[in-house]
């Protein structure tokens, strides 16, 4: 199995031993077998131990002692001295501060070195000075209690007496190299013996200096550790490294003196160290507290188990040199030569995550090397388990397989970055981020963002919509009721040259009837007049009775084709309403009463209207003096078939031949004719009149159709604000990078367009204040734009009225069709109105902007740094491992370091981050957890060559050689830049 890199370990810093110097209280014959077995069987498992005694590596000897000749402890993988002093400061409880030199064991000589170390300190006593060796401080014991004859208590009680000054320490340490190579300070951090008890307002600087020396501090509380890593208001990171120097890390021991406390800390507040079984991990940990040192009863959350893919084996590939691999599951970063094989191993992970499909560029080493791949499998084992194969060439790959992984290739991510690429396909990315933030239930059964857009968008879509059918159906109507108002003088024209006609067609009338008694003559005319007035309601009956006919079809129509197709049409476009059948039959449209009896009911009583209003044939009289209507009968009330009657009786007795019964018979015809004829003049002379009222109306639901489009517009904008709530709460929250994100929507205005398709209405050349192309869009921009773009309903309207009011005479001047061509003036007119409160030209636009910027307007490098927060920051609903090859693409160091280290420090904690980078900022700043290094060999013909592959930790002295020679060129190019750059390297 290879190294896996850094991870998290239980580490015992700060724990004492039997035979402990100071309150000794381990008892009994079996204290080391005891202690040891307590160590053996402690849980969690301590892998690492940093064996406590003052002034003293015995009890570490001890220790070390067991492991190697007894095999104690093999759990155990560090054992390292702690060599514990007292400060010649005191503490409120009139105690003594402590501070802990913890020593790096991998010097064959650091038990030699740390006693010439301690040899340096000195205590001023009894006329002599003393140094810091058993020797002395045996001396000084004797001094101090000169009855003492036994060595060991002579020892024990000088090394009561003797106090460490701190200056002294402070630069004994700092003129030893190997103390600084070889050697971690710590502090305590209580008030019983550490600095939390300096209180006196003149050791406040003393405190402040023994913290900023300590590389470690000794403490187990949330607080202190939030202090130490810069969390608190007031002391942030900043402070901290002008005031002491930089963050620190806490850990915390069991500090035990007694074998009831060993490897149990008060509250279970374990020390974990993220990092191989070394000192430098304990280093590393200084140098990144966040990261690698934590405080609790199990170390931080990382990645969830099923998500973390454990172990990656190439299989039949025998350019693989190291078939297989363990991943660690935090940030794994590939790095090597260019052509070592880092997109190879890259590529292979996303395979075995069938996360490859529509990733791959001409570039990658699949598509590349893919004569040789033939037959090569990728086995991946994930953390819980469940192993999965899959070929590396996948030619019948299946896309309804979601994939394991999120692989960012160099072709994915050149593609969303490319200036020439895709403009929206980030932002459609960013959309899809945001659909996952809302939880399934927020979703109402949407698949996408675009889904979840329609669905909470459409009846907003759907009323404006319908307002803009309106508007164009109101503006018709207008055009339609100007006609009509045109026409009202000529109908009134039309109405006198009809009643004159009709007046000479009765006078021809009367005078074909010259002989007979002038009383006869009246009743003719009379009668003529009446059979005029009954042949009129026999014809407005009969065109009722067309009219209920055609009402009756329709309603049958109605009931028997549209209300079903409306009924189908509705079931397809809300099916997402999951009704039954039986409940959709409610929504079938019928007539709300009894249509079919109101209908027949009503043609029944035409019908009998229409026949009496015709009358029976009547039997023809013996006599002519027999009259077929009463004297005092009122005429216009008989049934035309009376009136005829009477009509031949009164012409035969007054003697009329033949040919002006014709004659007679024929005007009047002709006046019953144009009497219809005068009724409709009338009814539409008085439909016309009526116009101008229905035009304020029109006008007055036009205004209001227009305001409600603009109140559907301003929800919608409403919808999308709803819609990037998460994102906007996230980002408010954040700090950092992500705080350049924004989300914007808002109302464009497309005023060129509007104001172009309406110059296509008008003749530029008429001397008016809009003359000239482009003089509109100024008027427009000044008096619309404003409230179209930001104001509410009310204002949009409020601006179009006060437009119209300043100038739509002055634009109706302009109309390109004579005013005399009435028709065609008309019919412009209808296109002038549909344009002036047209809103094609209003759309809702939303994007994402980085510092202020629309992302599809960004540089290929901002938009790279826009992907990467995506996935690393925003996309926090995504926990599949993220796989990037060469994320710092297009992107220079200062931004690298500026914007996205801290990213992704921030998602190895959250996911599993596998990337390729050549970038030393993304491995050594974002303190990698494993870095794999990638080696290629000979490269013989028609083969690939040999890869193998070299994984640990930044920790590891090894690793972090290969990272400098490979990201930086070596230690010596390293310097050589810092030097002419003029860049200090001092730690």
């Amino acid at each position: 199995m290879s190294n896996r890199g850094s991870e998290w370990h239980r580490w015992e810093p700060h724990i004492h031993a039997p035979g402990t110097l100071f309150n000794n209280q381990f008892n009994g014959p079996n204290a080391w077998e005891d202690y040891l077995t307590s160590l053996e069987k402690a849980t969690p498992v301590i892998r690492a131990i940093a064996v406590t005694d003052y002034y003293s590596t015995d009890t570490y000897q001890r220790v070390v002692q067991e492991m190697q000749e007894n095999g104690r402890l093999p759990q155990v993988g560090l054992v390292f001295p702690n060599v514990e002093l007292r400060l010649d400061v005191a503490t409120v409880k009139e105690r003594w501060t402590n501070i802990h030199l913890l020593v790096n064991p991998a010097d064959p000589n650091h038990l030699a070195e740390v006693e010439r170390f301690l040899s340096r300190l000195r205590f001023e006593a009894f006329g002599d000075n003393f140094a810091c060796t058993r020797e002395d401080l045996a001396k000084l014991g004797r001094k101090s209690k000169s009855e003492l004859s036994d060595e060991g208590a002579a020892f024990r009680h000088g090394a009561s007496q003797f106090k460490v000054n701190f200056a002294r320490l402070r630069e004994e340490f700092g003129k030893s190299d190997w103390a600084k190579e070889n050697i971690l300070i710590a502090v305590a951090g209580a008030e019983t013996d550490g600095t939390s008890g300096i209180r006196d307002a003149n050791d406040a600087t003393l405190r402040q200096e023994i913290e900023k020396f300590a590389h470690i501090i000794f403490a187990s509380s949330p607080a202190q550790r939030d202090f130490w890593l810069g969390r608190k208001m007031g002391a942030g990171e900043d402070v901290l490294r002008e005031r002491y120097g930089g963050c620190k890390p806490c850990l915390h021991g069991s500090d035990a003196h007694e074998q009831a406390a060993v490897a149990k800390p008060d509250g279970d507040r374990y020390s974990w160290i993220k990092g191989a079984l070394e000192f430098d991990a304990l280093r590393q940990a200084h140098i990144d507290p966040a990261g690698r040192a934590y405080v609790g009863t199990r170390p931080p959350f990382r990645a969830t188990p099923a998500r973390v893919i454990a172990e990656v084996e190439l299989i039949h590939a025998d350019w693989a040199k190291t078939p297989k691999l363990a991943l660690n599951p935090g940030l794994v970063a590939i790095i090597g030569a260019r052509g070592s094989g880092k997109t190879a191993l890259a590529d292979a992970i996303a395979a075995g995550c069938d996360a490859t499909n529509g990733r791959l560029s001409a570039a990658s080493f699949i598509v590349r090397a893919r004569e040789h791949l033939d037959g090569v499998h990728v086995r991946l084992s994930w953390e819980t388990g469940d192993p999965s194969t899959r070929p590396l060439l996948d030619d019948n790959f299946d896309p309804s397989i979601y994939p394991r992984a999120r692989y960012l290739s160099q072709k994915f991510v050149e593609e969303l970055c490319s200036a020439d690429g895709l403009k929206d396909e980030l932002l459609s990315e960013i959309e899809r981020v945001i659909f996952e933030a809302h939880s399934t239930l927020e979703r109402d059964g949407a698949t996408d963002f675009g889904d979840l857009l329609e669905l909470r968008t459409k009846v907003l879509r759907d009323n404006r919509r319908r307002d803009e059918e309106a508007i164009a159906t109101i503006s018709d109507q207008i055009g339609v009721e100007h006609e009509k108002r045109s026409q009202i003088t000529g109908l009134k024209s039309q109405v006198n040259q009809k009643e004159a006609l009709i007046a000479g067609y009765v006078r021809n009338r009367d005078a074909l009837v010259t002989t007979g008694s002038a009383e006869r003559i009246a009743q003719l005319s009379a009668l003529a007049e009446a059979a005029d007035h009954v042949r009129a309601q026999i014809r407005l009956w009969s065109q009722e009775i067309q009219a209920l006919l055609s009402l009756q079809n329709d309603v049958w129509d109605f009931r028997s084709n549209r209300a079903p197709m409306a009924l189908r049409t509705a079931k397809q476009t809300f099916a997402g309403a999951h009704l039954d059948d039986q409940t959709w039959e409610l929504f079938l449209q019928i007539h709300a009463g009894n249509v079919d009896g109101a209908l027949s009911e009503r043609i029944v009583k035409a019908k009998l209207e229409t026949a009496a209003w015709r009358g029976k044939d009547l039997p023809v009289k013996e006599s002519d003096d027999e009259p077929y209507v009463a004297a005092d009968a009122e005429l216009k009330k008989l049934s035309l078939s009376e009136l005829e009657a009477e009509i031949g009786r009164i012409q035969r007795l007054i003697n009329i031949d033949t040919d002006t019964a014709n004659r007679l018979r024929t005007i009047t015809t002709k006046i019953g004719d144009e009497n219809a004829a005068l009724k409709r003049l009338m009814d539409t002379l008085a439909d016309c009149e009526g116009a101008a009222a229905r035009v304020a109306q029109l006008q007055m639901d036009r205004e209001q159709a227009y305001l409600r489009i603009f109140e559907s517009i301003v929800a919608e904008e409403q919808v999308l604000h709803a819609l990037y709530r998460p994102l906007m709460d996230r980002l408010a929250q954040a700090s950092g990078t992500l705080r350049k994100l924004s989300f914007s929507v808002s109302r464009r205005a497309d005023v060129h367009r509007w104001a172009t398709e309406g110059e296509g209405l008008f003749d530029k050349r008429r001397t008016v204040p809009f003359k000239g192309i482009g003089a509109l869009e100024v008027w427009a921009d000044e008096m619309l734009k404003p409230a179209w773009e930001s104001g509410d309903p009310t204002a949009v309207a409020k601006a179009m009225a006060d437009f119209r009011r300043a100038h739509q005479a002055e634009l109706l001047d302009l109309s390109e069709i004579p005013r005399s061509q009435q028709s065609d003036y008309r019919a412009w007119l209808r296109r002038f109105a549909k344009w002036l409160y047209g809103t094609s030209h209003i759309e809702i636009s939303y994007s994402i902007d980085y510092e202020g910027v629309d992302i599809r307007k960004l540089s290929p490098g901002t938009r790279g740094i826009v992907l990467l927060l995506l996935y690393l920051a925003l996309d926090d609903s995504d926990d599949r491992p993220l796989i990037i090859d060469q994320p710092e693409e297009n992107l220079d160091p200062q931004s690298i370091f500026e914007e996205l280290v801290d990213l992704f420090v921030a998602a190895k904690n959250m996911r599993q981050v596998i990337m390729v980078t050549h970038n030393a900022n993304l491995v050594v700043n974002t303190d990698a957890d494993q870095v794999i290094v990638a080696f290629s060999g000979t490269h013989a013909p028609s083969k690939l060559p040999p890869i193998r592959y070299l994984s640990g930790g930044l920790e590891s002295a090894e690793m972090r050689k290969h990272v400098c020679n490979i990201l930086e060129g070596g230690e010596r190019a390293f310097k050589e830049r810092a030097r002419r750059l003029r860049v200090s390297l001092d730690r």
